[in-house]
């Protein structure tokens, strides 16, 4: 039987009833509202499938390590005691987002720096190469969260954010995020049954997805790739497998 494991659903804030609601339906365990967020349980399997199918989830991570740090070097000292050659291969790409809510730790494009100087000195020190940063399309995206002096490291399982939906071929002016419009219409309380109009449709978010959730299609069925998707332990059949479900 597969390991269960934690996982958190990134969203806007006031969408966390909405994404909790969604997750429950889809099947996770365990699953816990927070600030902008929702933690949850769930397989490999699961984590694929919440990518796929979720509406008001703007990114999946997949938590890996938490940690006091009391300065930079011990920031740097921890990050590269964590075993980064289980996640990345030293000819793959990395990105490395950071956010803080701290008084110790204050710049974090110096703290993302930071954290690249650790990685990649545990690849040289191992493997004599290291991983390429790729801010565009990285292999694997790691995400920083510090909290006073706690800190949060997670690897985010959607690559881009999960507002591009893949279907989108051209825009109209300032068109809505998409996942903003999933959100708005599942707050609504419109059951997919009753007839939609949007008269003030420009790009058409809205009546598209209006359409997916009337006709139960997975939110994110369009899309090209998920970061999961380039991740040492990806297992495509298993993808596959729940893609065609």
């Amino acid at each position: 039987m597969a390991q269960n494991f934690r996982m958190l659903a990134k969203c806007f804030y006031g969408f966390e009833p909405i994404l909790a609601k969604e997750l429950r339906q889809l099947g996770a365990g365990n699953v816990e509202e927070g600030v902008r967020n929702v933690s949850f349980e769930g397989d490999f399997g699961f984590m694929y499938k919440a990518n796929l199918c979720l509406r008001t989830a703007i990114r999946i991570l997949k938590p890996i390590a938490s940690f006091h740090a009391s300065n930079e070097n011990d920031l740097y000292r921890r990050i590269k005691e964590i075993p980064w050659e289980r996640y990345l291969g030293p000819e793959q790409s990395l990105a490395i987002d950071t956010v803080l809510r701290s008084e110790t730790f204050t710049h974090s494009l110096y703290i993302s720096q930071k954290a690249k100087d650790a990685i990649a000195d545990r690849f040289r020190n191992l493997f004599d190469k290291r991983p390429n940063v790729d801010t565009r399309s990285p292999d694997l995206r790691i995400h920083i969260h510090i909290q006073n002096q706690q800190c949060h490291l997670s690897l985010d399982s959607s690559g881009n954010s999960l507002h591009h939906r893949g279907y989108r071929t051209a825009t109209n002016i300032a068109p809505i995020n998409e996942v903003l419009a999933a959100g708005l219409l599942l707050m609504s309380g419109w059951d997919g049954r009753a007839n939609f109009l949007d008269p003030m449709c420009g790009s058409g978010t809205f009546l598209v997805e209006a359409a997916m959730i009337a006709c139960n299609i997975p939110a994110n069925i369009n899309r090209e790739r998920f970061g999961f998707q380039s991740w040492k332990d990806y297992d495509e059949p298993l993808f596959e497998k729940i893609v065609s479900a």
